[in-house]
């Protein structure tokens, strides 16, 4: 057996976050361990000091970056993991599923991302000039998604339900538009408004878990030989990283002075 899938929710409790940690990061290939989470969020992209094993993500966070690629909306100019440094994206749902990891990904690669739910609105960045090693979270008091469209280079939905559409008269002409909800998020005359318009990303999704497959089938094992303190300092990394799937960051959020 190369890989494992689990079809969540299972309990619809605390048994499932039991069962995404048994799950061994060598089969794991959802990107939905502890140790992945954990590795997304603090911008960790290898397992093993030598960034031999990759660090697996979910896949259709992932499936939206591979597509961010394809459309060149990451500059390859730029050094790897800042290529989209310049750009605004907003993120719309911030599920812990999709929204959230996406936000983060986005961020940790460059971009000034903000993150609209219903609620609220929250502001993923590296901070000026990518300074920091990963991103961090500002909460936005006020803003509502009418703040943040108008200043958008993309636009990725990801709202349940049909009724939900997002308003096109607020989006900048030209934007790049994704839609990674089963339903269609954005109205048939977003064409007419945005520069490139992908109304689904399902089988992207499908192509990246076969991707995943293959990063667990054939990366090396990596088993490192710690010695105590090194062992203690790796228990208490993954004794932090258990509280990753309650609040589904390991990071701070920040509350704006503004």
């Amino acid at each position: 057996m190369d890989g494992i899938i689990v079809y969540y929710p299972i309990f619809g409790n605390r048994q499932d976050q039991y069962l995404q940690q048994i799950v061994s990061i060598d089969k794991d290939v959802e990107g939905l361990s502890h140790r992945y989470i954990f590795n997304m969020y603090q911008n960790i992209r290898f397992l093993d000091p030598g960034n031999t094993k990759k660090s697996i993500l979910p896949c259709t966070p992932l499936a939206v970056i591979k597509i961010l690629e394809y459309l060149r909306i990451y500059n390859t100019i730029l050094p790897y993991g800042n290529r989209l440094h310049g750009r605004t994206i907003t993120v719309i749902n911030r599920s812990e599923v999709v929204g959230r990891p996406l936000a983060a990904l986005l961020a940790n690669d460059g971009a000034h991302v903000y993150s609209v739910d219903i609620a609220d609105v929250q502001e993923f960045t590296r901070g000026v000039g990518l300074r920091k090693r990963r991103h961090e979270v500002v909460e936005k008091p006020g803003w509502t998604l009418n703040d943040c469209l108008p200043l958008s280079d993309v636009v990725i939905s990801g709202v349940p339900g049909d009724k939900y559409k997002v308003p096109l008269e607020l989006m900048r002409d030209g934007a790049a538009c994704i839609n990674f909800s089963s339903e269609r998020n954005f109205t048939p005359e977003v064409k007419e408004k945005a520069s490139i318009y992908v109304p689904a990303i399902g089988k992207v999704t499908i192509a990246v878990l076969l991707r995943n497959l293959l990063v667990c089938d054939h990366a090396p094992s990596y088993r490192p030989i710690l010695t105590v303190s090194q062992r203690l300092a790796q228990n208490k990394i993954d004794a932090a990283a258990q509280g990753v799937d309650e609040k589904a960051s390991a990071e701070p959020v920040i509350q704006s002075t503004a």
